[in-house]
């Protein structure tokens, strides 16, 4: 009892050291909490039943992350502890002296972490639930639903994981205090807050050669993930330029740790100025033991910039491409003369009779079934596509085929173009409300909009080069690609489309038939059922005789859209954030305990005429640096993570990646900076002179 009583003074008396702390674990827990709960927000919307399993999926990735989260906060909490520990030294020092066991001090260990575990555990659960409310109106709007009836929700298997994930790591905590008092001495208890950091001068020129190897080395892992893109096709290929950059990155801490003080020093007038010595030897000092440390937290806020960003800018953008992208309700595609390419299809898994049968546009095929599928519609159009092995990618790069295989070994040169006469594509255009185009009889031009491609076919169009079909030489009217599309879709995956004159197309080379309409009904419920009926036809017995049209709606690829960006945002969210959090925590938590270390020193600094004044201004620029160091270099590094990634997901378009990149930095501020002024005002107590 008396053990328990103890326990709750000295947390009452080291609140302040303790305030990070029940900080991160506070806002830990109620995260925790919060993205394990979303499933149940679900019961106060009205939702499909695709949403439905979209939502049961992501729920299921993101139970996997939670595991890997637990990991980092039990990393976290188990850190923060060894901190806390160090900071006690002469207490536990005092309590062996006066003839306390090391069990016993053990013991008060295991109720203070017990105290605290138990406080922050309640209080971030309560938070979390606030939260959680909050939150059900970002899933509701996120899944486009409707509220229906707004209650308040309580998620009891979210509580019942929080409180299980969080009661493991405070076990390992204790276990981890346990240890690490019963292998403590009684003179390194006493002499541990005395004991000076000498500060090692590295030899400089050797610094300055680490520093230049370096960043040579870390600008080849740049130019790897930017320029030579293409390349990095196998798991190993893009392991190797982040094993770099984070090799390079712990280097260049390394070299700079040895560097900045002996610059300062050089530069006498501002070495000398104010507590500017004071300041940078207290930084070095740090800096000099804690490269490895450094090195993981750039690490780590180079991973949530580019993870927030990136996620972001998915998600914005795939919601910008479906207004975009899919302009009409519906799309049917039949596959025309498949018995001219019998091959082709047949290792599609197509029967004969399907194949022989395939003689019908879309319209007709439906007809088959006596389904009028235009009768549903308010307007609508038909188009074709052509196809020749006369005319692949290798056809129309001509002369350059060889220098853009070398550049490009992994595009599908043998593939053949997909062709579209004039005339149906500005049907098209005019349908979608895009931008038509003209075309002379002896002219071709390519219209594409997925941006690796598009630069493939720039190559061919700019050096002019004439492609040969069905008889007819034609030269490329524009000296790049204009921006078009044909197929609905919520990304940008036309690679090119080869548009001509209608007088240069053979009709014996139809391949597809395309139905484009937009239906009658605007209810969502009645969109729903013809499309029901639509996918019933599958069950049909002549769906064995007869290939039924593939098929894209606006609804599906709404909908489809709508989870994948959900389950991106939130896993992004879920893993940016507790990376932001566990990052800056370090960062504040490894500060409070070198400000208790150095109450002596600022005492000393009094003693000499220091004002507070002066003493506060390099406490705050000591933090100031130590948080801005590791930052700095994760946002050089996170120019060219943000590039890389828009790169691999230049599908979804990078419209919006500036209002993500800002909606990050926000993140950062509020965060990492709150962290810090928790950190500074939390030292600047601890330093205070007590009279």
């Amino acid at each position: 009892m008396m053990l328990c009583k103890l326990s709750l003074k000295n947390i009452k008396k080291s609140m302040k050291d303790y305030a990070i702390y029940f900080f991160t674990l506070i806002l830990g827990v109620a995260i925790f909490y919060v993205f394990n709960a979303l499933d149940s927000q679900t019961v106060m919307m009205d939702v499909s039943q695709s949403t439905a399993e979209l939502i049961e999926l992501m729920m299921t990735m993101l139970s996997g992350v939670s595991v890997f989260v637990s990991l980092i906060l039990g990393f976290l909490i188990i850190y923060a502890s060894r901190f806390l520990i160090k900071r006690r030294n002469k207490e536990f020092g005092i309590y062996l002296t006066l003839g306390m066991s090391k069990r016993k001090i053990s013991l008060i260990l295991f109720f203070e972490t017990l105290f605290i575990g138990i406080i922050s555990l309640f209080v971030g659960l309560g938070l979390g639930v606030l939260l959680s409310q909050a939150m059900s109106l970002v899933v509701a709007n996120m899944f486009e639903a409707n509220l229906t009836k707004f209650t308040f929700v309580f998620s009891s298997s979210a509580c019942m994981k929080t409180i299980l994930y969080f009661s493991i790591m405070y076990l390992l905590v204790m276990i981890f205090n346990t240890y690490s008092v019963s292998k403590c001495k009684l003179i390194d208890l006493f002499n541990g807050a005395k004991t000076n950091e000498k500060i090692k001068l590295k030899n400089p020129y050797l610094c300055i050669l680490i520093f230049i190897i370096s960043s040579i080395v870390l600008g080849k892992a740049y130019h790897m993930v930017t320029v030579e893109f293409l390349t990095l096709q196998e798991v190993t290929d893009i392991m190797k330029p982040i094993i770099m950059g984070a090799v390079s990155t712990f280097f260049i801490f390394w070299s700079l740790s040895g560097l900045i003080l002996r610059i300062a020093m050089s530069i006498k007038k501002f070495y000398y100025k104010g507590l500017n010595s004071f300041t940078l030897r207290q930084f070095s000092s740090k800096l000099n033991t804690t490269v490895f440390s450094t090195t993981v937290i750039c690490l780590m806020l180079f991973v949530t910039i580019c993870l927030l960003s990136a996620c972001l800018t998915m998600k914005n953008s795939m919601n910008a491409n479906i207004r975009e992208l899919a302009p009409a309700d519906a799309m049917f595609t039949q596959n025309i003369n498949m018995d001219k390419y019998y091959d082709d299809y047949r290792r599609y898994g197509y029967n004969d009779s399907q194949i022989k049968n395939s003689h019908y546009t879309a319209k007709e095929m439906f007809e088959q079934f006596h389904f009028d599928i235009t009768s549903y519609f308010k307007d609508y159009i038909e188009v074709n596509t052509y196809a020749t092995p006369d005319l692949t990618m290798n056809n129309t790069l001509g002369s350059l085929l060889e220098e853009v295989r070398t550049n490009f070994p992994f595009l599908a040169y043998d593939t053949k173009e997909p062709i579209m006469k004039i005339s149906d594509y500005n049907k098209v255009a005019k349908f979608y409300g895009i931008e038509e185009y003209s075309l002379n009889d002896d002219e071709y031009m390519i219209i594409a909009d997925f941006n690796s491609m598009v630069k493939v076919r720039n190559l061919a169009l700019e050096n002019k080069e004439k492609i040969h079909l069905f008889g007819h030489t034609l030269k490329p009217k524009y000296d790049s690609c204009q921006d078009g599309f044909l197929e609905m879709s919520s990304n940008h995956i036309n690679s090119g489309i080869i548009l001509v004159s209608d007088q240069v197309i053979d009709e014996q080379y139809l391949v597809q038939n395309h139905l484009i309409g937009n239906y009658k009904a605007s209810d969502k419920k009645e969109i729903m059922k013809l499309e029901n009926n639509i996918n019933k036809l599958d069950k049909d017995e002549k769906a064995n005789i007869y290939l039924l049209p593939s098929g894209q709606t606006k609804y599906d690829i709404k909908e489809a859209t709508t989870g994948l960006s959900a389950m991106v945002t939130f896993i992004g969210l879920y893993l940016g954030v507790i990376f932001l959090i566990s990052s800056a925590a370090i960062l504040g938590l490894k500060e409070l305990s070198e400000s208790s270390d150095n109450k002596e020193r600022f005492r000393m600094l009094r003693k000499i005429g220091t004002d507070e004044k002066m003493m506060n201004k390099a406490l705050f620029r000591q933090i100031a640096i130590f948080f801005m160091l590791p930052l700095i270099l994760a946002l050089i590094h996170s120019i060219f993570g943000i590039m890389f990634a828009v790169k691999i997901l230049e599908v979804f378009g990078n419209e919006q990646l500036l209002p993500s990149i800002l909606t990050t930095a926000i993140f950062i501020i509020i965060i990492y900076g709150g962290y810090f002024f928790i950190t500074y005002s939390c030292s600047k107590s601890i330093i205070k002179e007590r009279y």
